[in-house]
């Protein structure tokens, strides 16, 4: 999967939705990033636009996105009620899938440098971002606002990261920073109290509730320096205020996770649970507003089906169906996983046409007169339903009546064998998807001596893709056999024919795969490449043989 990050940028126009439309179609146009998300307000005169992509693609689509505000508003003639320092007020980064905070921080400063040398505005940068403490809290770095920045710039202690420390009453300045994933999700009641759900809510959140002399009703407890004392509630990273939703006709406690990386979904859902039972009160379900990443509700569904002593090694799809009912997303209306996981909706089934076809379908396309899809994405797939059978038996044995003790250690086992089918259902189109890069390769123009060279070098590293891809399947469909072996040898003995199958079509996946090695390096000029290449494609074959001769031997020696 590749690495996906969020960038939030906020712009101080909410009113002139042409002016909102010039920025957001420079954001559009850059490939690899998807506008998730514009939403002007016109009393704050301010619009949040969200974008999700690789991060490169994000940057320059932000930069562009700055550029832009930067000439179409003018922060000298700007009003509202939201606190502002410029066209581009704040554009954090958020790290989304495969992604660091420190890597996410690198993009920030990529962002932040390039805009203050290329655009000449000055850029403090915030949260995870700053490059000191004090720059940590946004409110910090915008103190004074827009009015204030002339005078802020004369002072060394607020001189900017990046950019000169110059007031243009255009552009103003603006805060890029790096912070978590910020989650707004609701909890229904079971009670139209708004009094109760605010109660529940300051248990909960991390700035608890104030003090008081004698309990509810007495004074407020000060500390030595006249401020007023809390007792903090039990999550951390967490905002919390009940209210009654006239539409639903229920109170919510409506909270914000500010890091899901601390407080995750379903720790947020159970604590508040317990905490409504101790009050007379029930969860009835919950409501995620916006989006949210697939790692999330991936946790929340191994959390409660850990907490059932279930297998976790199930699908991705049931793990999130799993997810949804445990915290009643669905009890209001419908949750649409594709409309409501970042990931889903980045998705696209253009390079993945094989694995969305239906059985038939691949098989009829298969023996069609295309000569993709050919052996390497069959070797591919050969791979994936052998350890599919292997992780099959390892989930029926987690089931097993009398075995409830040894659930953890078949959902191990399910898991890898899921982790493997993944990867190797993806190499079912990337074998296709390499064979077209060579047919490209050599569609390439060849008249002059620069175009011949070219298309020559063009034509040795697409090679190399399509002898990488065939070896990444036998690699991959070697090493999934350690899961039909461990089921032989421990799994539910009435499914022991259903790991010897696994281990078979693993090792015709490893042959298979190793023919399509062999067949793309009959034109390589990289000797050393492939030498290297097919000393560990023999090696792999040799291991294969032998493990799936143990495997076989465990099998026939218990039917």
């Amino acid at each position: 999967m590749n690495k996906l990050v969020e960038c939030v940028p906020n712009f101080s126009e909410g009113r002139d939705m042409s002016v909102i439309k010039q920025i957001t179609d420079e954001i559009e146009a850059v490939e690899g990033v998807k506008l998730l998300d514009v939403d002007p307000g016109k009393a704050t005169n301010r619009t949040v636009v969200t974008i999700v992509g690789t991060p490169d693609e994000v940057v320059e689509a932000a930069f562009r996105a700055i550029k832009k505000a930067s000439e179409v508003i003018d922060m000298s003639k700007h009003t509202g009620e939201h606190p502002r320092m410029g066209a581009t007020d704040v554009c954090p980064f958020v790290p989304i899938a495969n992604m660091t905070m420190e890597e996410t921080v690198k993009y920030a400063h990529k962002l932040a440098k390039r805009v203050g040398e290329e655009l000449e505005i000055p850029i403090y940068c915030y949260e995870f971002a700053a490059k000191e403490d004090k720059r940590k809290n946004l409110a910090n770095c915008r103190s004074g606002e827009y009015e204030g920045l002339a005078n802020k710039f004369t002072n060394s202690e607020w001189k900017p990261d990046f950019g000169p420390a110059k007031f243009n009453p255009q552009t103003g300045a603006t805060a890029i920073g790096a912070r978590n994933f910020l989650v707004a999700y609701n909890f229904n009641l079971n009670t139209t109290s708004t009094r109760r759900a605010n109660a529940i809510a300051f248990d909960v959140r991390e700035a608890g509730r104030l003090k008081k002399e004698g309990g509810i009703g007495g004074k407020t407890v000060k500390d030595e320096n006249g401020k007023p004392v809390r007792t903090p509630g039990t999550l951390k990273k967490t905002k919390a205020i009940g209210w009654f939703i006239e539409e639903y006709g229920v109170a919510q406690i409506s909270m914000n996770l500010t890091d899901i990386t601390v407080t995750s979904i379903h720790k947020a859902f159970d604590e508040v649970e317990l905490r409504s039972r101790e009050r007379g009160i029930r969860v009835t379900g919950s409501e995620l507003v916006g989006l949210v990443p697939l790692q999330a509700m991936l946790d929340a569904g191994k959390h409660y089906l850990q907490k059932q002593q279930r297998s976790i090694g199930i699908d991705e799809a049931e793990i999130i169906k799993i997810a949804v009912k445990s915290l009643g997303l669905d009890e209001l209306k419908p949750f649409n996983p594709q409309e409501r996981i970042i990931e889903y909706i980045l998705a696209s089934d253009e390079n993945r046409p094989l694995i969305k076809m239906t059985m038939e379908g691949f098989a009829n396309e298969t023996a069609s007169e295309s000569p993709a899809p050919g052996g390497g994405s069959v070797a591919a797939y050969l791979g994936a339903i052998g350890v599919s059978l292997g992780t099959m038996v390892a989930n029926l044995s987690a089931h097993k009546r009398g075995w409830d003790n040894r659930w953890e250690e078949f959902s191990i086992w399910a898991e890898k064998g899921q982790q493997y089918k993944k990867t190797l259902l993806n190499l079912v189109d990337e074998d296709t998807n390499a064979f077209n890069k060579i047919m490209e390769a050599f569609r390439l123009p060849k008249s002059s001596t620069e175009e011949k060279a070219t298309r020559l070098q063009a034509i040795e590293d697409a090679t190399k893709g399509a002898i990488e891809t065939p070896l990444q399947v036998m690699r991959i469909s070697y090493k999934s056999m350690e899961v039909m072996k461990a089921m032989a040898e421990n799994g539910l003995q009435a499914s022991i024919s259903d790991a010897g199958v696994g281990a078979l079509a693993a090792r015709s996946a490893v042959m298979g795969a190793f023919l399509n090695v062999k067949i793309n390096t009959a034109d390589l000029k990289d000797k050393i490449f492939l030498e290297k290449v097919m000393a560990e494609a023999k090696d792999i074959q040799e291991k294969t043989i032998k493990l799936e001769n143990q495997i076989l031997d465990i099998v026939n020696d218990k039917l």
